[in-house]
């Protein structure tokens, strides 16, 4: 039991540190609110009934965002497809080759847990499982580096886990020029999870349920809507994510969108 304690105790932890790297401007850590903005306020000490959902949903965002039914619907916000411009590809390719020189250090998943990586909701089945690193999370949310990216994409193998892509990620109040800055949008379309209603403490199976009106696959999309059925609006979880498949040949594969929203958990 105090082992299932600390290991609750460490991942309120490292969800806090994601948090806070997903803020932006944020160079002092100290004396940071913890309930705030991402954290949505909810009581810290209520996490543990349900186990892996931490104040701001993130297992359940992170449950709903890879599910078979997830599509680019009112909870999924795009960055719009710019036109080409000189140095654009060159821009992206220099990315997918940092993508790939990181992707050739983890091809063993063992390699990533000893360098820092983390299996985030490793008891979830997923068809695609995040081993993220918190602290280049919060590295990236003052800077890009390909080659440090924030999480590396596995699937689950009979011996193991086989690395299939790399995701960065940027601060949540990112304008569209700045994402543009770190990866061409004539290329590449970062995605954002919105307009999320946390249930009230007496639903939350629902957000499991067919038809669920709360979580990322639920129609309430508006804080009015959310406040009536008496759960809590979160207008963003997480910040601007952008998954990138460098083991392909074909741009298009490389960025694909649908893979990012479809291509995930059963």
């Amino acid at each position: 039991m105090r082992k299932q304690t600390l290991a609750w105790l460490c991942n309120v932890f490292l969800l806090a540190v994601v948090a806070v790297a997903q803020e932006p401007k944020s160079n002092d850590m100290a004396g940071m609110d913890m309930s705030g903005h991402d954290m949505s306020g909810h009581d810290m000490s209520k996490m543990h009934e349900m186990p892996g959902m931490s104040g701001d949903g993130s297992a359940h965002a992170m449950h709903s965002m890879e599910g078979r039914h997830m599509d680019m619907g009112p909870h999924m916000k795009m960055t719009t497809v710019r036109e080409a411009r000189p140095g654009d590809e060159e821009k992206a390719a220099e990315v997918v080759e940092g993508a790939r020189k990181a992707a050739a250090k983890y091809t063993d998943y063992k390699a990533a847990l000893s360098d820092g990586y983390k299996i985030f909701l490793p008891n979830l089945p997923q068809k695609q499982y995040h081993f993220t690193n918190y602290w280049y999370a919060f590295e990236a949310g003052m800077h890009f580096n390909s080659e440090k990216p924030t999480s590396l994409l596995y699937e689950k193998t009979d011996d193991g886990y086989k690395l299939i892509g790399v995701m960065y990620t940027a601060p949540k109040d990112a304008t569209e020029d700045e994402l543009d800055k770190r990866i061409p949008l004539s290329v590449a379309q970062w995605h954002a999870h919105v307009k999320m209603c946390m249930p009230p403490e007496d639903r939350r199976r629902e957000v499991w349920g067919p038809r669920p009106k709360f979580g990322l696959n639920g129609s309430i999309t508006t804080k009015f809507e959310c406040g009536a059925e008496g759960g809590k609006f979160v207008p963003q979880i997480f910040g601007w994510m952008v998954h990138v498949y460098p083991f392909e040949q074909k741009p298009e594969d490389i960025w694909s969108v649908e893979r990012q929203a479809h291509n995930h958990m059963d």
